[in-house]
C-alpha cells in the first residue's frame, strides 16, 4: 500500500513539476532536491589504482620507482616533496563528476554538496590511517570575500559540512572554516603555467588564528585538485603557521589523460629491466 501511495506520488509530482536530470536530460521520476538521477549517481566512479601515492597524479610511466616505503611516486613528486604529506580524491575529475561540481559552484544546486560530501568523505578515509592521536583541523580553501559574496557561499566549505555528517568518517575531525583567509583575488588559472600558476597564488593566502593551527595536523579541502598550485600554497602558509602536518582530500582531481600500466619497483630493478630491453 505504501509503495503504490509513494507510486502515485511520484506520478503526480512528474505530472505537475516535470523535470530532466541536469545531466543526462532524462526525465526524472523521483522525488529529489537533486535534479539527477540516481544512474548519473551510481555511473560515477572513484578513481582505481596506478596513481601516485604522494599526490594523487596517475602514473603515467611503465615503471615508477618506489621509495623506502615501497611506494610509488610520479616523477613531480620524486623531484620536489610537496608541502603536505598526502593528497587523496574521489574521482577524475570529467563526465558525471564534473558536471555534479559544476551544479553546486555556478548553478548554485546546493542538494549536489550532499552526495559530493559523501565522495569527500571516502577520500578523507583514505588518509585517516595516517592522522594522529590529536585533533585534526579540517580547513576548506577559502575564497576571496567578492566571490564569495557574489557566489553566496564556499562550495568547498558546505561539501566539507557535508563530508563530516558522514558516520563512517572515525578520529576528532573538526571544521576549522574561518583559520585560513585568501586576503588576494586571484586570476582564474586556465591556460596558465605550473610556474604562472605558482606566481599567481604567491600571497594569496593568510592564517588569521595562528594560535589555533599550531602544532595541530591540518586537513584542506577543497572541490577540485587541478594541479595543485592551490592546495600547495594552503599547505605551506599553514605549516609556516606552526602546523605539524598537512594533508588534502578533494572531490575530484584531473589526471592524466593516458592511463597506463605503473609496476612498482626498486632503482635497481628499474635499471635491470630498462638494461635487459635495449
Amino acid at each position: 500500500m505504501v509503495s503504490g501511495v509513494n507510486g502515485v506520488a511520484a506520478a503526480l509530482f512528474a505530472t505537475l513539476f516535470p523535470s530532466d536530470c541536469r545531466l543526462c536530460g532524462n526525465p526524472l521520476l523521483n522525488i529529489s532536491r537533486l535534479p539527477v538521477c540516481d544512474e548519473c549517481v551510481a555511473a560515477i566512479h572513484p578513481i582505481c589504482e596506478g596513481v601516485c601515492a604522494i599526490c594523487g597524479e596517475r602514473l603515467a610511466a611503465p615503471y615508477a620507482f618506489a621509495e623506502n616505503s615501497g611506494e610509488a611516486r610520479c616523477g613531480l613528486c620524486r623531484r620536489l616533496e610537496p608541502p603536505f604529506v598526502k593528497a587523496a580524491a574521489y574521482g577524475s575529475y570529467e563526465g558525471g563528476l564534473r558536471e555534479l561540481i559544476h551544479l553546486l559552484k555556478y548553478d548554485q544546486v546546493q542538494p549536489a554538496a550532499s552526495v559530493l560530501g559523501r565522495m569527500l568523505a571516502e577520500a578523507i578515509a583514505d588518509l585517516q590511517p595516517l592522522f594522529g592521536d590529536g585533533p585534526v583541523l579540517v580547513v576548506p580553501v577559502p575564497l576571496h570575500a567578492r566571490k564569495l559574496r557574489q557566489r553566496g557561499f564556499n562550495q568547498a566549505e558546505v561539501t566539507a559540512r557535508a563530508a563530516l555528517k558522514q558516520g563512517s568518517l572515525q578520529g576528532n575531525l573538526e571544521l576549522a572554516s574561518g583559520v585560513l583567509e585568501r586576503r588576494r583575488e586571484t586570476q582564474s588559472q586556465i591556460g596558465l603555467s605550473r610556474h604562472q600558476r605558482r606566481e599567481n597564488m604567491r600571497g594569496a593566502f593568510a592564517v588569521t588564528r595562528r594560535e589555533k593551527i599550531e602544532g595541530h595536523e591540518i586537513l584542506v579541502v577543497d572541490d577540485v585538485f587541478t594541479t595543485g598550485t592551490t592546495v600547495s600554497e594552503c599547505a605551506r602558509v599553514l605549516q609556516r603557521a606552526g602546523a605539524s602536518k598537512v594533508f588534502v582530500a578533494t572531490v575530484a582531481r584531473t589526471l592524466k589523460a593516458e592511463p597506463q600500466f605503473a609496476v612498482v619497483a626498486t632503482k635497481n630493478e628499474i635499471e635491470s629491466a630498462m638494461a635487459a630491453a635495449g
